[in-house]
């Protein structure tokens, strides 16, 4: 890492989202967050569900959101890079942002390494033990079969039924994100736990969990959850001696 320069790292914006009526607010908090670490931002990292919901289709792309997009174009533009990954509620995106952006896109955990530390990333969804049926329905959304079925439907009729369904279960479950389990019953610290037998990581980032976590997984390895910008506004930076959390606004 160049001296001075930090890694960022933030999670589930959920813009668009019709849980509160305040997903323009929070995009223009996200818009400032994104000013505020220009400076030293040596790579960005966001890790799923940046959007409610996103559906690339060949020539057409959700409506909104155009302040945080341009944003991270600008910043892609001015070499810091830009690395999203697809969480559960934006799963289809394809090639709109590594075309009209320059970001990386990814749909599964990577690994990394700075100053010697290394690090797994990812949205979280779909890991660990449980949860078999989100694992099937997953499994479904990113067949190619089912996407390109999806993509028949007109954007009026495809975004609309998607959204209807997002908020319904957003009501119905969607208190659960931010429910504390414990360290027995949390399927990513089980996770970590499991990838900690096969190989060392310093650190383990992820969102999807509605909630901020930093647990000590034992023998120098701690796993980090980012939460939610509903109410936490929360993100963490790396300057390649130690990550910190911290709280935006």
């Amino acid at each position: 890492m160049n001296p001075g320069k930090r890694i960022y790292f933030a999670s589930d914006f959920h813009l668009g989202s019709y849980a509160d009526k305040g997903s323009h607010e929070r995009e223009m908090k996200v818009v400032r967050w994104l000013d505020s670490i220009e400076e030293d931002a040596e790579e960005i990292f966001l890790l799923g569900d940046l959007f409610d919901f996103w559906f690339e289709y060949k020539h057409v792309v959700p409506k909104g959101h155009v302040r945080m997009l341009g944003k991270l174009a600008a910043l892609s533009d001015k070499g810091i890079p830009i690395h999203i990954f697809t969480g559960n509620h934006d799963v289809w995106m394809f090639d709109y942002f590594p075309a009209e952006i320059g970001a990386k896109v990814y749909k599964n955990p990577i690994e990394r390494t700075w100053n010697g530390k290394k690090f797994m990333l990812g949205h979280g969804d779909g890991l660990g033990p449980g949860d078999h049926g989100y694992k099937l329905i997953k499994k479904v959304f990113t067949n190619p079969l089912a996407q390109r079925l999806f993509a028949f439907l007109h954007p009026y009729i495809g975004v609309n039924m998607a959204q209807f369904f997002s908020r319904k279960s957003r009501e119905s479950t969607g208190h659960k994100d931010a429910e504390y389990l414990g360290p027995d019953k949390e399927f990513l610290v089980q996770y970590c736990k499991s990838e900690l037998e096969k190989q060392h990581f310093d650190y383990f980032v992820f969102g999807h969990r509605h909630l901020k976590l930093d647990i000590d997984l034992g023998g120098g390895s701690r796993y980090i959850n980012l939460g939610e910008w509903f109410t936490g506004c929360n993100y963490a930076w790396f300057d390649g001696n130690q990550l910190s959390i911290q709280k935006f606004e």
